[in-house]
């Protein structure tokens, strides 16, 4: 006598196995494709906020980054080197990006009163500059961003900046130390900066 569960019933069970699998494959709410799955048309895909350090032997040719400010003033990374930059990639229309503004500002303010040499560096990403600095000024952000509405200059973050809001912290030869993929807090981005102006 055969041991082989009847059709009907091995199909239930072959039903069931691909639904629990797929179930398995879609618990967390961030992963890209969950939120993609969602359909809230929310705009953007975020990150989880993992972090990413990179020793110094393995970090990678230094980051070329130049554009105009959303004042319309020429910037150039150059212009940074010999001091840590930190880089957040961000736009107003990003839920993420509106919450964690305060906590940039935060360790912004406290490095400058410390004169700790450090410089903060916005990318306002897909957004017309008038839109990214009405919100800069009424979030009360006192460090700078390049405007980005073309989508081009993250190309020059060599592949680190996948996903909006993201903060890079370049070292002072400027290369890419540490990253937060997604919202970073005030305290993951005072030790990560602390921790690189320790290297110099």
């Amino acid at each position: 006598m055969s041991a082989r569960p009847p059709a009907r019933l091995a199909g239930w069970l072959a039903a069931l196995a691909l639904v629990l699998g797929a179930a398995a494959c879609s618990q967390d709410p961030n992963s890209v494709a969950a939120q993609a799955k969602a359909g809230d048309q929310k705009g953007y895909v975020s990150g989880d906020g993992a972090v990413e350090t990179i020793p110094e032997a393995d970090r990678a040719e230094p980051v070329e980054l130049s554009g105009e400010l959303l004042d319309g003033t020429a910037w150039d990374s150059a212009s940074a080197r010999g001091e840590v930059l930190v880089v957040n990639v961000w736009g107003s229309w990003c839920a993420p990006c509106v919450a964690e503004a305060p906590d940039l500002q935060r360790v912004w303010s406290d490095l400058e009163a410390e004169r700790a040499p450090v410089q903060f560096m916005g990318i306002d990403f897909r957004e017309d500059p008038a839109r990214g600095a009405a919100f800069a000024k009424k979030a009360g952000i006192t460090y700078p961003s390049l405007s980005d509405e073309s989508g081009v200059l993250i190309l020059a973050l060599q592949g680190k900046a996948p996903t909006v809001p993201t903060t890079l912290v370049l070292d002072t030869e400027g290369r890419i130390a540490a990253r937060v993929n997604g919202p970073v807090s005030a305290s993951t981005l005072r030790g990560l900066v602390d921790d690189v102006v320790a290297e110099s």
